[in-house]
């Protein structure tokens, strides 16, 4: 592959839509065709190979192997089983003094506590990155995430629902341009066969999750390329990823992984891509409304987390209700054509084994969180909680250590 070759072709939307996010958050921003390449690129710049970075073993596993990539050690942070947000009490002095550095998640939107994380980050003088892919409306300590990291990563195919592109935000305006070069020197070149596929693929996905017969609906996902997975884990391959650390740091390396779901995710992007980014990006504000709505009607149900008295309600991605059984709650939904993703079970430990990552010096709260939660659509709210509600739902019950 050839690499190298420009940045977007529509430098001028692209400016746009970074102006546009970097007045949200008060940050330099930087445009990237993915919020994966865009943490790939945080970590090369701030972090020595061979270093360790606390992370949540509840994250999407593409997440695992651009650490990986990067030529980091992955270590498995504590969490709360609330919320699947970092447990910063539970994670031993000498596990932080291990550390080059910290990666939040802010599942679903729910965010980490940024703050006590960046003072002990600058306790330890390691850098602080934010994976804010879920939580681009979301907030905490009265800032909004991705405002707290040495850098973070958005997605736009998320909230924006984009299914492209993403923003870096940096602290330091400065390193704005030789973070440009670098990701430049990783772009494959813009390719008419995937902005055509980008075109289509909206429409793509409507037709095909719109057939009847699920069998046929799956068969047609796999041929476009939109359906990489048999489960919720896509396979390890522990022979061929021994094989590539020998290589890294280098995303080459491990593309394969890090490619699944989203083959353009390094792809320079083609003028129409850009433009409709910057179209949806400017229907932001009122994307975050609904979904604040959606969210306030979910965690009024008997199957919403505990949320402490007076928290503000974040504009969820995913609301992760917490239900007895998952299984019998997503084929529920499924019967009535609502599908449940970003499912994150095993967490990352048990997932990789030792040989990849440190696991969690307390793996209790990560397990069941994994086990039980049900990530829902905000803007589908009436319907999840008549349909559970049908189906008999039960809450998962007391919480661990509750």
């Amino acid at each position: 592959m050839a690499h190298g070759e420009s940045g977007p072709a529509d430098r001028g939307a692209a400016a746009a839509a970074e102006t546009a996010m970097g007045v949200r958050l008060g940050r330099e921003c930087l445009y990237v065709p993915s919020c994966r390449l865009g943490l790939y690129l945080a970590l090369r710049h701030w972090c020595e190979p061979g270093g360790k970075i606390l992370m949540s073993p509840v994250n999407d596993d593409v997440i695992l192997f651009v650490v990986l990539a990067a030529g980091l050690r992955p270590v498995q942070a504590p969490l709360s089983a609330a919320d699947g947000s970092i447990d910063v009490d539970a994670v031993p002095e000498a596990v932080w003094e291990g550390l080059s550095a910290v990666l939040t998640t802010n599942l679903y939107g729910n965010p980490d506590p940024a703050g006590r994380l960046r003072e002990r980050c600058d306790r330890l003088g390691v850098p602080l990155i934010e994976d804010a892919a879920h939580a681009i409306g979301s907030a905490t300590g009265g800032r909004p995430v991705g405002s707290y990291g040495d850098a973070a990563a958005f997605s736009l195919s998320k909230h924006v629902g984009a299914k492209a592109g993403g923003f870096l935000a940096v602290a330091d305006p400065s390193l704005r341009a030789p973070l440009e070069r670098a990701r430049d020197a990783l772009l494959d070149p813009a390719r008419l066969t995937a902005e055509l596929a980008y075109a289509v693929r909206p429409y793509a996905e409507s037709a095909v999750r719109g057939l009847r017969l699920a069998p046929a609906a799956w068969w047609a996902l796999r041929l476009l390329g939109l359906q990489e997975r048999d489960g919720i884990r896509m396979p390890l391959r522990p022979a061929e990823l021994r094989q590539a650390l020998g290589a890294s740091p280098s995303l080459e390396a491990f593309h394969s992984w890090v490619r699944v779901d989203m083959h353009d995710y390094r792809i320079a992007p083609g003028r129409s891509r850009v433009r409709r980014v910057a179209r949806l990006l400017a229907g932001l504000d009122e994307r975050l409304a609904a979904h604040r709505t959606g969210t306030e009607r979910l965690l009024a149900t008997r199957w919403a987390p505990p949320v402490p008295a007076g928290a503000p309600v974040q504009p969820l991605f995913r609301v992760p209700l917490l239900v007895a059984d998952r299984d019998a709650a997503v084929a529920a939904l499924s019967r009535r054509r609502i599908t449940v993703g970003y499912l994150y079970d095993p967490p990352l430990d048990t997932y990789a084994g030792p040989a990849f990552t440190d696991p969690s010096p307390a793996p209790a709260e990560a397990a069941w969180f994994a086990r039980h939660a049900l990530p829902v659509d905000p803007l589908r709210a009436g319907a999840v909680i008549e349909i559970l509600a049908a189906a008999g739902a039960r809450p998962a019950g007391e919480l661990p250590g509750g």
